[in-house]
């Protein structure tokens, strides 16, 4: 039996929800501020040019995965689903932006469940490096583009 984790995490970042979406949908760019993140193919976009479907070659906790994501971008935020990998047997996400006066909170849950049998621990550190990335990674990536811009 594989043991799925989820995870849910919020952080507040100073920036509107538009700005945090470009980022969010710049998945290209992925690969620069998430270490996770080796190599990222979009596979199909929505008619606005947004991501519907990628190919991602992870690597977490050491175990490399090439996996297929479907996207769905929402008034909110953004989510995502798995369509196939070889580390993982579902893996379900999803952002959701509350504006809040000048800045954002954005929460972000995460459920993942792995097909190989893992050590409890390191699916935790797993879990607790993505969480990282996908908040403070996040919120850092957002304010070195909004200063920029």
């Amino acid at each position: 039996m594989g043991m799925a984790v989820t995870e849910t995490r919020e952080v507040t970042i100073e920036a509107t929800p538009e700005q945090i979406m470009d980022v969010l949908t710049d998945l290209e760019s992925l690969t620069e501020w998430s270490s996770a993140h080796q190599e990222i193919e979009i596979l199909e976009r929505d008619d606005q040019g947004r991501p519907k479907r990628s190919r991602q070659v992870v690597k977490i906790v050491g175990v490399n995965d090439e996996q297929v994501l479907d996207y769905t971008v929402h008034d909110d935020g953004v989510s995502w689903t798995l369509v196939s990998s070889k580390q993982q047997r579902a893996q379900d996400a999803r952002y959701t932006l509350i504006p809040d006066g000048e800045h954002t909170t954005v929460r972000f849950e995460l459920t993942v469940d792995p097909t190989v049998p893992i050590p409890g621990f390191l699916v935790k550190r797993g879990a607790k490096s993505l969480m990282d990335t996908a908040t403070k990674g996040l919120r850092d990536r957002v304010l070195k583009i909004t200063k920029e811009g």
